[in-house]
């Protein structure tokens, strides 16, 4: 797999300035038009959604703060142990969180 550098400035400002944004931007509200797009979701805002619980009930839930709870759905950060387990079980059985939500 070839690895991908930085580029400099120098080519950066290149590849900006032949970029066509009104022809980008043309193109993609065409395909969201034609329902050619589709979102991607992170998996913990997928169980969250399913689980029809708001970001501050399941930080709660998981026994983390709303703040950590939206860097795991920014992908900036990830869950470790206990709270992945709990977020794929909210994935697959959302009906099982709504039995314990206090």
């Amino acid at each position: 797999m070839k690895s991908k550098k930085p580029l400099t400035d120098k080519e950066l400002e290149a590849w900006e300035n032949s970029r066509d944004m009104e022809a980008e931007l043309l193109k993609s509200v065409k395909q969201m038009a034609a329902k050619k797009s589709h979102v991607v979701m992170s998996p913990v805002i997928s169980a969250r959604k399913k689980s029809g619980l708001s970001q501050a009930e399941f930080a709660k839930l998981l026994g983390v703060s709303v703040r950590t709870l939206q860097e795991w759905e920014q992908g900036r950060r990830q869950p470790s142990g206990a709270a992945k387990t709990l977020i794929a079980i909210a994935e697959r059985r959302p009906d099982v969180l709504k039995e314990i939500v206090v």
